[in-house]
């Protein structure tokens, strides 16, 4: 129960929730999650470490690039739960 009210915790963020959601679909450079969220870079890094911190993505170094992928599935499963039909 603690995991789980760890990870909706950081889920309980508007510019969070867009991070999210941009990452569906696979893996994305940082570069590519910012427009997603309309949100300055500064702003961006920030909750990309708070998500990372809460084990719900996980990032990787290619070159200068750093790429994001959401690594717990019940964060899917969160999104597909609230899917308008």
């Amino acid at each position: 129960m603690k995991d789980s009210l760890k990870i909706l915790s950081a889920m309980a963020d508007d510019t969070r929730l867009k991070i999210l959601e941009c990452l569906l679909s696979g893996e994305r450079c940082v570069c590519e999650i910012i427009p997603c969220t309309k949100r300055k870079q500064s702003t961006v890094s920030i909750q990309l470490a708070t998500l990372e911190r809460a084990g719900i993505l996980k990032s990787r170094r290619d070159g200068k690039k750093i790429f994001y992928r959401i690594t717990d599935p019940r964060v899917c499963d969160v999104f597909k739960a609230l899917e308008d039909d």
